[in-house]
């Protein structure tokens, strides 16, 4: 059975800094990596790594957040400094097989950041 668990979310103020952190378990993984979706709007890609090192990041959060990732164990961090208002989401963890690149989400985890 396939489960990818976040944590780390909270909230905080303008600036500041916050850590998220993904477990993935019961599969090989080719590319984890996060999403967010705040309220009225659709999901979008917030940073991606595959297992080769290669990393995506949307433009908005470019210089302020970094993505890592240990193959070895299957989990996917995320730091974010330079928070701001609009990076306020539910932010989703997921991963995508290495057999079937079937894709799996996290429950999600609240990221509120007050101005």
């Amino acid at each position: 059975q396939v489960r990818v668990v976040e944590s780390g979310g909270g909230l905080v103020q303008a600036g500041g800094s916050l850590r998220l952190s993904c477990t993935a378990s019961g599969s090989i993984f080719k590319s984890m990596g996060w999403y967010r979706q705040a309220p009225g709007k659709q999901r979008e890609l917030v940073a991606t790594m595959a297992a080769g090192g290669t990393t995506t990041y949307a433009d908005s959060v470019k210089d302020r957040f970094t993505i890592s990732r240990d193959n070895a164990k299957n989990t996917v961090s995320l730091q974010m400094n330079g928070l701001k208002p609009e990076d306020t989401a539910v932010y989703y963890c997921t991963g995508a097989t290495l057999v079937g690149s079937l894709n799996y989400w996290g429950q999600g985890t609240q990221v509120t950041v007050s101005s």
